[in-house]
């Protein structure tokens, strides 16, 4: 099965395109409509919807002229009501009403809404067969295979928004998949790409949330801090494009300009370069097949050198943990992500450490491999079951893991 289910050949894009913003008020949505506003004679906006920001979704629902939005908090469903009193615009909210929003008639999905709550709105999305681009490492990590297997039936065009991601669909372009050696992402290396270990294991949610090149959510920032956005991103790469473990390298490259690329059998090389703004791949995706105006361009005259090193997984334990959870398969992965996403949110919330973070990972996937639940999820009901189970032996394991001293 092709892994990313679409014809490269140059084609024309649209005159006007009809989108839906899953996830509208985040980073990612809001670099999204910054484009869209450059644009607004290409694109109509069917649907938005966010997680919880009932005002800040209706002024943009209003702005944009949707026809739905939609709060993830069933509990604000008259806040948003009330907001969009008078535009004529439809409302919901909870989980359904985002499937909803999925299901709308648009021809493209940003799939841009945080953690395992994404996996049924964007599958709901790529079985109509849309356009998805997609933002969201969780669906992926979760169900990869299901969910590429679904897009593929469906005829979904999968198109990878996350720039290391983008930029190896986008240097695919330049030969034949079954004529690549191996697959290429780069790490900036976050905030403590250059400090000792046991400086490491004394960081504060403050020096983890000072990323050097990119401007992003808190959860994500403490990902790139402990390198287990590589790790999330090396299981997409595996789904995405239908490669292995051994297939897939990742390199620290502190500049953030050389965002991924591929080698050919025959040695030769191809990368894509950019500046560390995601509006780049965003807008590679929003006009695909065709390329419209970005919102920032790269001065090779101001470049400094480029720098490449081999990541240390002996400070950066996620790195490891993510290979080994591909390499085990299964429901693995999913396992990983939601010890993750527990233990990153105890590190902002000050009730654990930073080097707790891996080792909550670890000792959560163990414990699932020890009771059996390390099952690959069939469908999106039972991805969301094993989500939940490795959420609560994460929660259970906590106060052990917080107790320990690095």
């Amino acid at each position: 099965m092709s892994p990313v289910p679409y014809d490269m050949t140059p084609a024309v894009a649209p005159v006007e395109r009809s989108v839906t913003l899953l996830g509208a008020t985040g980073s990612i949505g809001s670099s999204t409509v910054d484009l869209i506003r450059r644009a607004r004679d290409r694109y109509r906006v069917e649907a938005v919807t966010a997680a919880r920001n009932a005002a800040a979704l209706a002024a943009l629902a209003r702005e944009l002229g949707a026809r739905f939005a939609a709060v993830a908090d069933p509990a604000l469903y008259e806040d948003l009501k009330r907001e969009l009193s008078g535009s004529g615009i439809e409302a919901g909210a909870g989980p359904e009403a985002l499937v909803e929003a999925a299901r709308r008639p648009a021809d493209w999905v940003m799939a841009a809404i945080t953690g395992a709550a994404s996996l049924k709105p964007t599958l709901a999305a790529a079985d109509r067969g849309a356009i998805v681009a997609l933002a969201n490492k969780e669906c992926l990590v979760c169900a990869g295979t299901l969910f590429m297997r679904r897009a593929a039936a469906a005829g979904a065009t999968v198109l990878p928004v996350d720039s290391e991601h983008n930029a190896v669909f986008q240097s695919l372009a330049s030969g034949r998949r079954a004529e690549v050696a191996r697959i290429i992402i780069t790490a900036s290396g976050g905030p403590f790409r250059t400090w000792p270990i046991e400086r490491i294991r004394q960081a504060t949610v403050e020096e983890a949330l000072k990323h050097p090149n990119w401007s992003m959510g808190p959860k994500i920032t403490i990902d790139s801090a402990s390198m287990m956005n590589k790790g999330l991103e090396i299981i997409e790469a595996h789904h995405l494009f239908a490669a292995s473990a051994d297939e897939i390298d990742v390199l620290v490259h502190p500049q953030s300009i050389v965002h991924g690329g591929i080698e050919f059998v025959d040695g030769s090389m191809v990368a894509q370069i950019g500046p560390p703004d995601m509006r780049v791949p965003i807008a590679h995706c929003l006009a695909w097949p065709a390329r419209m105006a970005g919102a920032t361009r790269l001065s090779f005259d101001k470049l400094a050198n480029l720098t490449f090193e081999a990541p240390d997984e002996v400070r950066f334990p996620a790195l490891r943990l993510a290979k080994a959870a591909l390499t085990t398969g299964q429901g693995a992965p999913t396992v990983l992500n939601a010890a993750n996403e527990i233990a990153v949110a105890a590190f902002l919330d000050r009730k654990i450490g930073f080097p707790h973070i891996a080792a909550l990972v670890e000792a959560t996937l163990d414990a699932s491999a020890a009771r059996g639940v390390l099952r690959e999820p069939a469908d999106p009901d039972e991805a969301v079951a094993v989500d939940h189970t490795a959420r609560s032996l994460a929660r259970d394991l906590l106060p052990e893991i917080a107790a320990k001293a690095f």
